[in-house]
């Protein structure tokens, strides 16, 4: 049987009063479930880890965000988890270390428990019914078998009926190395071990979550511009407009240098001519009429100046 220091080595972050506390319950939770063998326990507590945050997490965090808005009807996502009263989707969120939500899994989920949770959903997050509660999970969906093969594709497959997909593997997979470690559990190589089934061989057991990624809304495809298409078309399409484009930026180039070079030698027109010529007749003309009449005025002053011939 599991004791409280395996479980605090496999889940460092785990409290000491929380560990008092839960471990009962973990434990009985792994007995009605026959989850005890240590393969199975190694799995089995990685995932929980995990999944509850080492069991600090016994309850969906609730905003509500934009997603969990979404749990209450009307909504395609209400009608899937048997939401069907105004509130509904904070009276069933998520709660237990592997969560169930939902009006409708809460009550199935409590009838294969015995226990009538639909009219008190809070009892879910209680340590004695959410270890069973995840217990129930765990062998309906048939983790127990994966768990006994002790492989990483086998732990990666139980990640993936669990979660519906992949999200943090990693730090499944270093839970999971600790608990096989405290617990003696030693990895069957690949090539040894049974084959993993494939999702067809899957136990059809939901919990909620599945319904929740399967209503996630999809995100607007941006619509790729034909030029950048990946295809044999496009890239044809694009190399002709690049060619057409750089054959213009050529012409014009090519056209704005010869407007450069032929705007240097322009000569001036012929009225321009004239009128330059004109103006510089009259100038000239002018000017020799200043420098005569001051050639003028210098000999009259001369002749002035020169004494008077005294007659013989």
């Amino acid at each position: 049987m599991l004791t409280a220091e395996q479980l605090q080595s496999i889940m460092p972050g785990l409290s000491a009063k929380r560990n008092g506390e839960f471990l009962p319950f973990l434990q009985a939770a792994m007995t009605e479930f026959a989850i005890e063998a240590p393969a199975r326990a190694a799995a089995f507590l990685a995932q929980l880890a995990h999944e509850s945050g080492q069991f600090r997490f016994m309850e969906e965090i609730w905003g509500p965000t934009a997603a969990q808005r979404r749990y209450e009807p009307p909504s395609s996502l209400a009608t899937t988890l048997g939401n069907t009263e105004a509130g509904d989707g904070k009276r069933f969120k998520g709660r237990g270390p592997i969560q169930i939500t939902g009006r409708a899994n809460y009550g199935r989920f409590g009838d294969l428990l015995g226990v009538e949770l639909t009219s008190d959903p809070a009892r879910a997050a209680v340590p004695d019914l959410a270890f069973r509660i995840a217990g129930l999970f765990w062998s309906k969906k048939g983790l127990n078998e994966l768990a006994d093969r002790a492989t990483a594709d086998a732990f990666r497959e139980t990640t993936r009926r669990i979660n519906g997909g992949f999200n943090g593997l990693e730090d499944r997979k270093k839970f999971y190395a600790a608990a096989c470690t405290v617990l003696g559990v030693s990895e069957v190589p690949a090539e040894r071990g049974l084959p993993v089934p494939d999702a067809a061989e899957e136990p059809a057991f939901d919990r909620g979550y599945e319904a929740i990624r399967r209503h996630v809304p999809k995100a607007r495809r941006r619509k790729t511009p034909p030029a950048t298409r990946k295809t044999s078309s496009g890239r044809a399409k694009a190399d002709t407009r690049r060619a057409k484009t750089g054959s213009r930026k050529a012409k014009t180039s090519s056209r704005g240098k010869t407007r450069k070079v032929a705007a240097a030698p322009r000569r001036a027109s012929s009225r321009s001519r004239v009128k330059t010529t004109a103006a510089g007749r009259s100038a000239a003309a002018t000017a020799r009429k200043t420098a005569g009449a001051r050639r003028s005025k210098a000999r009259s002053a001369a002749q002035r100046r020169k004494p008077a011939r005294r007659k013989s």
